[in-house]
Protein backbone atom coordinates (compact mmCIF):
# COMPACT_ATOMS: atom_id res chain seq x y z
CA UNK A 1 0.00 0.00 0.00
CA UNK A 2 1.17 3.55 -0.69
CA UNK A 3 1.62 6.21 1.99
CA UNK A 4 -1.91 7.55 1.59
CA UNK A 5 -3.54 4.14 1.89
CA UNK A 6 -1.31 3.28 4.84
CA UNK A 7 -2.20 6.46 6.72
CA UNK A 8 -5.91 5.90 6.08
CA UNK A 9 -5.76 2.33 7.40
CA UNK A 10 -3.71 3.36 10.45
CA UNK A 11 -6.36 5.90 11.39
CA UNK A 12 -9.18 3.47 10.70
CA UNK A 13 -7.49 0.76 12.80
CA UNK A 14 -7.23 3.16 15.75
CA UNK A 15 -10.86 4.21 15.30
CA UNK A 16 -12.09 0.62 15.27
CA UNK A 17 -9.88 -0.34 18.20
CA UNK A 18 -11.37 2.35 20.42
CA UNK A 19 -14.86 1.72 19.07
CA UNK A 20 -15.12 -1.48 21.11
CA UNK A 21 -14.85 0.63 24.25
CA UNK A 22 -17.45 3.08 22.91
CA UNK A 23 -19.89 0.23 22.22
CA UNK A 24 -19.44 -1.18 25.72
CA UNK A 25 -20.12 2.24 27.23
CA UNK A 26 -23.30 2.74 25.17
CA UNK A 27 -24.42 -0.78 26.14
CA UNK A 28 -24.99 0.72 29.57
CA UNK A 29 -27.76 2.89 28.13
CA UNK A 30 -29.07 0.95 25.14
CA UNK A 31 -29.47 -2.82 24.81
CA UNK A 32 -26.79 -4.22 22.44
CA UNK A 33 -29.04 -5.41 19.58
CA UNK A 34 -31.19 -2.28 19.76
CA UNK A 35 -28.09 -0.08 19.83
CA UNK A 36 -26.75 -1.81 16.74
CA UNK A 37 -30.00 -1.43 14.79
CA UNK A 38 -30.54 2.16 15.91
CA UNK A 39 -27.00 3.04 14.87
CA UNK A 40 -27.64 1.67 11.39
CA UNK A 41 -30.95 3.54 11.14
CA UNK A 42 -29.44 6.86 12.21
CA UNK A 43 -26.40 6.46 9.93
CA UNK A 44 -28.46 5.63 6.82
CA UNK A 45 -29.62 9.21 6.17
CA UNK A 46 -26.20 10.93 6.47
CA UNK A 47 -24.64 8.36 4.12
CA UNK A 48 -27.50 8.73 1.63
CA UNK A 49 -27.35 12.55 1.71
CA UNK A 50 -23.57 12.50 1.20
CA UNK A 51 -23.87 10.08 -1.73
CA UNK A 52 -26.52 12.24 -3.39
CA UNK A 53 -24.65 15.50 -2.83
CA UNK A 54 -21.40 14.22 -4.35
CA UNK A 55 -23.38 12.40 -7.05
CA UNK A 56 -22.23 8.87 -6.26
CA UNK A 57 -23.82 6.15 -8.36
CA UNK A 58 -26.60 4.44 -6.39
CA UNK A 59 -28.28 1.54 -8.16
CA UNK A 60 -30.01 -1.71 -7.28
CA UNK A 61 -30.46 -2.73 -10.92
CA UNK A 62 -26.79 -3.30 -11.75
CA UNK A 63 -26.77 -6.89 -10.50
CA UNK A 64 -25.73 -5.92 -6.98
CA UNK A 65 -29.11 -6.37 -5.28
CA UNK A 66 -28.76 -10.02 -4.25
CA UNK A 67 -25.14 -9.80 -3.02
CA UNK A 68 -26.04 -6.46 -1.42
CA UNK A 69 -28.82 -8.09 0.59
CA UNK A 70 -26.46 -10.93 1.54
CA UNK A 71 -23.90 -8.37 2.67
CA UNK A 72 -26.61 -6.69 4.74
CA UNK A 73 -27.51 -9.97 6.43
CA UNK A 74 -23.84 -10.61 7.23
CA UNK A 75 -23.64 -7.08 8.63
CA UNK A 76 -26.64 -7.87 10.87
CA UNK A 77 -24.97 -10.98 12.21
CA UNK A 78 -21.61 -9.29 12.72
CA UNK A 79 -22.84 -6.44 14.88
CA UNK A 80 -25.60 -8.32 16.67
CA UNK A 81 -22.96 -10.77 17.89
CA UNK A 82 -20.23 -8.20 18.59
CA UNK A 83 -22.40 -5.76 20.54
CA UNK A 84 -23.90 -8.59 22.59
CA UNK A 85 -20.43 -10.03 23.24
CA UNK A 86 -19.34 -6.83 24.95
CA UNK A 87 -21.96 -7.44 27.64
CA UNK A 88 -20.03 -10.57 28.61
CA UNK A 89 -16.33 -10.08 27.94
CA UNK A 90 -13.77 -7.30 28.23
CA UNK A 91 -12.86 -4.82 25.51
CA UNK A 92 -9.34 -6.24 25.35
CA UNK A 93 -10.50 -9.80 24.79
CA UNK A 94 -13.21 -8.72 22.34
CA UNK A 95 -10.51 -6.95 20.33
CA UNK A 96 -8.35 -10.07 20.26
CA UNK A 97 -11.10 -12.41 19.08
CA UNK A 98 -13.00 -10.08 16.74
CA UNK A 99 -9.94 -8.95 14.84
CA UNK A 100 -8.83 -12.40 13.81
CA UNK A 101 -10.92 -11.53 10.74
CA UNK A 102 -7.87 -11.84 8.40
CA UNK A 103 -7.61 -15.48 9.49
CA UNK A 104 -11.01 -16.21 7.93
CA UNK A 105 -10.37 -13.91 4.96
CA UNK A 106 -7.20 -15.83 4.10
CA UNK A 107 -9.08 -19.13 4.12
CA UNK A 108 -11.97 -17.80 2.08
CA UNK A 109 -9.73 -15.96 -0.40
CA UNK A 110 -7.80 -19.19 -1.04
CA UNK A 111 -10.91 -20.75 -2.54
CA UNK A 112 -12.55 -17.66 -4.05
CA UNK A 113 -9.73 -15.40 -5.28
CA UNK A 114 -7.18 -17.21 -7.52
CA UNK A 115 -4.37 -14.70 -6.98
CA UNK A 116 -4.59 -15.00 -3.19
CA UNK A 117 -3.94 -18.71 -2.70
CA UNK A 118 -2.55 -20.00 0.59
CA UNK A 119 1.19 -20.64 0.58
CA UNK A 120 3.22 -22.61 3.11
CA UNK A 121 4.01 -19.37 4.94
CA UNK A 122 0.37 -18.40 5.13
CA UNK A 123 -0.65 -21.86 6.33
CA UNK A 124 1.97 -21.53 9.08
CA UNK A 125 0.47 -18.15 9.95
CA UNK A 126 -2.99 -19.70 10.19
CA UNK A 127 -1.68 -22.38 12.53
CA UNK A 128 0.06 -19.84 14.78
CA UNK A 129 -3.00 -17.56 14.91
CA UNK A 130 -5.22 -20.53 15.73
CA UNK A 131 -2.84 -21.53 18.51
CA UNK A 132 -3.07 -18.03 19.95
CA UNK A 133 -6.86 -18.03 19.92
CA UNK A 134 -6.99 -21.50 21.47
CA UNK A 135 -4.55 -20.52 24.21
CA UNK A 136 -6.59 -17.40 24.99
CA UNK A 137 -9.78 -19.45 25.30
CA UNK A 138 -8.07 -21.97 27.57
CA UNK A 139 -6.86 -19.15 29.84
CA UNK A 140 -10.40 -17.83 30.28
CA UNK A 141 -10.19 -18.02 34.09
CA UNK A 142 -7.88 -15.02 34.04
CA UNK A 143 -10.81 -12.79 33.05
CA UNK A 144 -12.56 -13.19 36.38
CA UNK A 145 -16.06 -14.01 35.14
CA UNK A 146 -17.65 -17.35 34.33
CA UNK A 147 -19.56 -15.89 31.36
CA UNK A 148 -16.59 -14.35 29.52
CA UNK A 149 -16.27 -17.38 27.25
CA UNK A 150 -19.71 -16.57 25.82
CA UNK A 151 -18.55 -13.13 24.72
CA UNK A 152 -15.30 -14.54 23.35
CA UNK A 153 -17.11 -17.07 21.16
CA UNK A 154 -19.60 -14.46 19.97
CA UNK A 155 -16.67 -12.28 18.87
CA UNK A 156 -15.13 -15.17 16.94
CA UNK A 157 -18.39 -15.76 15.07
CA UNK A 158 -18.74 -12.02 14.48
CA UNK A 159 -15.28 -11.99 12.88
CA UNK A 160 -16.45 -14.71 10.48
CA UNK A 161 -19.37 -12.55 9.39
CA UNK A 162 -17.02 -9.60 8.88
CA UNK A 163 -14.73 -11.72 6.72
CA UNK A 164 -17.79 -12.81 4.75
CA UNK A 165 -18.63 -9.17 4.01
CA UNK A 166 -15.11 -8.52 2.68
CA UNK A 167 -15.23 -11.60 0.46
CA UNK A 168 -18.71 -10.83 -0.90
CA UNK A 169 -17.58 -7.29 -1.70
CA UNK A 170 -14.62 -8.63 -3.70
CA UNK A 171 -16.05 -11.69 -5.43
CA UNK A 172 -19.56 -10.68 -6.53
CA UNK A 173 -21.20 -7.96 -8.58
CA UNK A 174 -21.34 -5.93 -5.39
CA UNK A 175 -17.76 -4.96 -6.25
CA UNK A 176 -19.22 -2.82 -9.06
CA UNK A 177 -21.18 -0.73 -6.56
CA UNK A 178 -19.76 2.39 -5.01
CA UNK A 179 -18.62 2.14 -1.37
CA UNK A 180 -21.60 4.27 -0.40
CA UNK A 181 -24.05 1.91 -2.08
CA UNK A 182 -22.48 -1.09 -0.38
CA UNK A 183 -22.84 0.59 2.99
CA UNK A 184 -26.43 1.64 2.28
CA UNK A 185 -27.32 -2.00 1.58
CA UNK A 186 -25.88 -2.98 4.95
CA UNK A 187 -27.42 -0.14 6.92
CA UNK A 188 -30.89 -0.61 5.41
CA UNK A 189 -31.02 -4.36 5.97
CA UNK A 190 -29.52 -4.25 9.46
CA UNK A 191 -31.69 -1.35 10.63
CA UNK A 192 -34.90 -3.17 9.71
CA UNK A 193 -33.92 -6.60 11.03
CA UNK A 194 -32.05 -5.62 14.19
CA UNK A 195 -34.67 -3.15 15.41
CA UNK A 196 -37.40 -5.70 14.66
CA UNK A 197 -35.74 -8.46 16.71
CA UNK A 198 -34.37 -6.23 19.48
CA UNK A 199 -37.45 -6.66 21.76
CA UNK A 200 -36.77 -10.41 21.82
CA UNK A 201 -33.62 -9.71 23.85
CA UNK A 202 -35.27 -7.78 26.69
CA UNK A 203 -35.65 -4.08 27.50
CA UNK A 204 -34.47 -1.76 24.73
CA UNK A 205 -33.37 1.12 26.98
CA UNK A 206 -31.27 0.76 30.10
CA UNK A 207 -29.93 4.04 31.56
CA UNK A 208 -29.32 6.81 29.01
CA UNK A 209 -27.04 9.71 29.95
CA UNK A 210 -25.75 12.73 27.98
CA UNK A 211 -22.36 11.03 27.70
CA UNK A 212 -23.93 7.93 26.19
CA UNK A 213 -25.90 10.04 23.70
CA UNK A 214 -22.72 11.89 22.67
CA UNK A 215 -20.74 8.67 22.19
CA UNK A 216 -23.60 7.12 20.23
CA UNK A 217 -23.68 10.18 17.95
CA UNK A 218 -19.93 9.86 17.42
CA UNK A 219 -20.43 6.23 16.38
CA UNK A 220 -23.15 7.16 13.90
CA UNK A 221 -21.29 10.01 12.19
CA UNK A 222 -17.60 9.17 12.50
CA UNK A 223 -17.42 5.38 12.80
CA UNK A 224 -20.26 4.35 10.49
CA UNK A 225 -21.08 7.23 8.13
CA UNK A 226 -17.44 8.18 7.52
CA UNK A 227 -15.28 5.27 8.66
CA UNK A 228 -17.10 2.43 6.90
CA UNK A 229 -17.34 4.35 3.61
CA UNK A 230 -13.58 4.86 3.73
CA UNK A 231 -13.05 1.16 4.53
CA UNK A 232 -15.08 0.06 1.52
CA UNK A 233 -13.17 2.51 -0.67
CA UNK A 234 -9.84 1.07 0.52
CA UNK A 235 -11.21 -2.43 -0.07
CA UNK A 236 -12.05 -1.51 -3.66
CA UNK A 237 -8.60 -0.02 -4.40
CA UNK A 238 -6.03 -2.12 -2.54
CA UNK A 239 -5.47 -5.92 -2.41
CA UNK A 240 -7.70 -7.53 0.20
CA UNK A 241 -4.80 -9.28 1.97
CA UNK A 242 -2.79 -6.07 2.25
CA UNK A 243 -5.81 -4.26 3.66
CA UNK A 244 -6.57 -7.07 6.10
CA UNK A 245 -3.02 -7.02 7.44
CA UNK A 246 -3.78 -3.73 9.18
CA UNK A 247 -6.23 -5.65 11.37
CA UNK A 248 -3.05 -6.67 13.22
CA UNK A 249 -2.90 -3.14 14.68
CA UNK A 250 -6.57 -2.83 15.63
CA UNK A 251 -6.49 -5.28 18.57
CA UNK A 252 -3.53 -3.34 19.96
CA UNK A 253 -5.59 -0.16 19.90
CA UNK A 254 -8.50 -2.11 21.38
CA UNK A 255 -6.36 -3.43 24.22
CA UNK A 256 -5.09 0.11 24.84
CA UNK A 257 -8.67 1.43 24.94
CA UNK A 258 -9.75 -1.32 27.36
CA UNK A 259 -6.83 -0.58 29.64
CA UNK A 260 -7.31 3.21 29.55
CA UNK A 261 -11.10 3.30 29.91
CA UNK A 262 -12.06 0.10 31.75
CA UNK A 263 -8.78 -0.80 33.43
CA UNK A 264 -8.80 -4.22 31.74
CA UNK A 265 -6.17 -6.50 33.23
CA UNK A 266 -3.51 -7.73 30.83
CA UNK A 267 -2.40 -11.15 32.05
CA UNK A 268 0.69 -12.89 30.75
CA UNK A 269 -1.48 -15.51 29.05
CA UNK A 270 -3.44 -12.81 27.24
CA UNK A 271 -0.27 -11.03 26.09
CA UNK A 272 1.16 -14.32 24.77
CA UNK A 273 -2.11 -15.00 22.92
CA UNK A 274 -2.05 -11.52 21.39
CA UNK A 275 1.54 -12.01 20.21
CA UNK A 276 0.71 -15.39 18.68
CA UNK A 277 -2.36 -14.08 16.86
CA UNK A 278 -0.50 -11.00 15.66
CA UNK A 279 2.43 -13.07 14.42
CA UNK A 280 0.08 -15.43 12.61
CA UNK A 281 -1.77 -12.61 10.89
CA UNK A 282 1.55 -11.07 9.87
CA UNK A 283 2.60 -14.33 8.21
CA UNK A 284 -0.78 -14.68 6.51
CA UNK A 285 -0.50 -11.24 4.95
CA UNK A 286 3.26 -11.04 4.40
CA UNK A 287 3.97 -10.02 0.80
CA UNK A 288 5.15 -13.02 -1.23
CA UNK A 289 8.08 -12.79 -3.61
CA UNK A 290 7.26 -13.52 -7.21
CA UNK A 291 7.85 -17.07 -8.22
CA UNK A 292 7.87 -18.45 -4.68
CA UNK A 293 5.39 -20.91 -3.22
CA UNK A 294 6.43 -20.55 0.39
Amino acid sequence: MDAFGTSIMLGFSALLGFNQAFVKIVNGGLAPVFQSGLRSLCAFLPVLIYALVVKKRLSVTDGSLTPGLISGLLFCGEFCLLFTALDYTTVARASLFFYIMPFWVAIGAHFLIPEERLTRGRVMGLAIALAGVTYALLSISAVGTDDAWIGDLLCIFASMFWAGIALVARTTRLSRSTPEMQLLYQLAVSAVILIAIAPLFGDLVREVTPTIVAIFAFQVIVVVAIGFVVWFWVLSVYPISNMASFALLTPLFGVLAGWLIFDDQLTLAFVVSLILVGSGIFLINRPQQRGTTS
